[in-house]
């Protein structure tokens, strides 16, 4: 063939590839690019609900949403030059011309689409911007619903905060119709229920010519509030109870001990979170940079020793298989042998029995105990009563916390048990961590007759009850015996014992303290205890990390029980 022919050819090649070409696009994809030229010309501009308000058990607003303005700009509107807009807007908000330029540049999308340059303005403010509308037409000031904490910091760490959403929420989220710049719910109950808070966004669709400028609107969705929780939370035992941690390290968790009910949980130290809708950069930054970690709610994600609180759980094992009974004792002299280490007890008690012992608080009675019953023994009967696994919590970042036993030592450190490890264990100390809310669940099994209740402070949904759903409770079927003789030691510990300091209190209370030994600082302070004692209301358990002897625990739970006193709580 002759070069002129090869050119021919392939020019006829080309001819029909472009043909088929075009017919593809005219018939077989004129259906999907008439669908994007659609979508091209339209534009939506949003318009936010309301986030649904958290209440408490009386139904008292804990947290609610305010109006808010945010200034915007609508760039095809400026009648004169954009620039005199934005120093206008700036000179009404008293903020400087860039930061606003840098908001209009960062934020501009499109002639039609407004540009958000200055949120969270004074209604002062708005009003003054509203009258420059004359000499302004494209300034718009857009109401918005805006997260309002009237307590400030009350029970923040029950809360949590809400705030921009970040990317590894959004990799998680993005299927159920969360995308970026979504406020959502960090910690807290605005983070497990942030589905049910959320608000459904609305707003206005518009049609914009082939240069982006308005046309006409095509339609309007009316944004929907997020559903409001009931809480079981008291708001005035709330207050109680972090008035008297006083801005100590800690935590306190008061519970209903037949249904599980959380009435308060305070956890210090604590945040505002009014921080995070209000933009204080400053307190954010102290916040983040504090070694004292305020955004740790302790009382279900601290760990710590049990210390002398344990000491039910042991007696209890030991009642309940037969190996101690009313009539056992030892003889405390300050310390206890074992191997070649000497265990000490705080006090020289003499002969104690197990009511005495557990109303002293007396170690050494527990050393015998511990080493007589077992170890593996002690340690089953810990996770019969829900240690060493989350109580099924509804707030997030909850710790299991751990329970020591021989199998675990031998499986994970390849060594072995010994009394003396036994003898840490029956004291809550050595490897056992806990969370002060698992011992207030222990402390109401003695409250509620031997039932384990879990835990729960989501009582109502959308104004509908769901408390018959969160009650879980679990027949221990403990001993009658067991359950009497325990309870005697727990109001020796008041009327007699290392908490005698509440037994001036018009109301009885029943109760164990504890010293957590945690070197090289000083020791953790407990007391966990319920009261009426004759007919429990209420189980509290006050925990003072580093607070020194249990002691100060008592005087904290003195102060709640009689500010609920002073109210008419009881």
């Amino acid at each position: 063939m002759s070069r002129l022919a090869i050119i021919k050819v392939l020019l006829n090649l080309l001819f029909i590839i472009l043909l088929l070409g075009l017919l593809n696009l005219g018939l077989t994809q004129s259906k999907k690019y008439k669908e994007l030229s659609s979508k091209n010309c339209v534009r939506l501009i949003s318009q936010s609900g309301a986030r649904g308000n958290i209440l408490d058990r009386e139904g008292n607003v804990i947290v609610d949403s305010k109006l808010s303005y945010d200034v915007l700009i609508l760039p095809q509107g400026s009648l004169g030059d954009v620039e005199e807009v934005l120093a206008g807007v700036a000179r009404i908000l008293g903020t400087s011309l860039k930061n606003i330029r840098d908001a209009y540049r960062n934020g501009y999308l499109a002639p039609s689409v407004p540009v958000k340059v200055a949120g969270n303005i004074t209604v002062r403010q708005a009003i003054a911007l509203e009258q420059e509308k004359i000499a302004m037409p494209s300034i718009i000031i857009q109401p918005r619903p805006l997260r309002h904490y009237p307590f400030g910091s009350l029970a923040a760490h029950v809360i949590g905060y809400v705030s921009e959403i970040d990317q590894w929420r959004l990799d998680k989220l993005a299927d159920y119709g969360y995308k970026t710049k979504d406020q959502v719910g960090f910690g807290g109950l605005e983070e497990k229920y942030d589905y049910y808070l959320r608000e459904e966004e609305g707003g206005l669709s518009v049609e914009v010519d082939h240069r982006g400028s308005f046309v006409r609107v095509l339609g309007f969705k009316q944004p929907r509030n997020g559903k409001d929780i009931k809480l079981s939370l008291n708001l005035k035992i709330q207050k109680l109870a972090e008035e008297a941690l006083g801005g100590r390290k800690g935590c306190v968790v008061m519970m209903d001990p037949s249904t599980g009910e959380i009435i308060a949980m305070a956890s210090s130290p604590s945040f505002n979170p009014s921080s995070f809708t209000e933009q204080n950069n400053a307190e954010l930054s102290s916040y983040f940079s504090d070694t004292e970690s305020p955004f740790i709610n302790r009382a279900i994600s601290g760990l710590y020793p049990a210390g002398s609180v344990f000491k039910v759980i042991v007696a209890t094992a030991g009642l309940e298989t037969k190996k101690l009974n009313l009539s056992t004792s030892w003889v405390c002299q300050g310390s206890l042998n074992i191997g070649k280490q000497k265990f000490k007890c705080w006090e020289t008690h003499g002969r104690q029995d197990l009511i005495q012992a557990i109303a002293n608080s007396c170690n050494v009675f527990f050393y015998h105990s511990g080493i007589l019953i077992g170890a593996k023994t002690v340690h089953d009967y810990a996770i019969k009563f829900g240690l060493s696994r989350n109580t099924s919590f509804e707030l997030p970042y909850e710790e299991a916390g751990f329970i020591p036993s021989p199998l675990w030592r031998k499986l994970n450190k390849f060594k072995n048990w010994y009394d003396g490890d036994t003898a840490n264990l029956c004291i809550g100390q050595g490897d056992v961590l806990v969370t002060p809310l698992q011992m207030a669940r222990v402390m109401a099994v003695f409250a509620n007759n031997g039932y384990l209740v879990t835990p729960y402070i989501v009582k109502g949904v959308d104004n509908k009850d769901i408390s018959s759903y969160q009650q879980k409770i679990i027949n221990l079927h403990l001993k009658q015996d067991t359950l009497n003789y325990i309870r005697e030691g727990l109001r020796g510990v008041i009327t007699t014992g290392t908490g005698n300091v509440l037994s001036t209190l018009t109301v009885p209370v029943a109760g164990k303290t504890g010293t957590a030994q945690a070197p090289p600082g000083q020791p953790h302070a407990w007391f966990a205890g319920y009261f009426p004692a004759s007919r429990p209301r209420f189980v509290l358990c006050v925990f003072l990390e580093r607070g020194g002897p249990g002691y100060f625990s008592c005087l904290a739970a003195k102060q709640i029980i009689e500010g609920m006193i002073s109210e008419g709580l009881l």
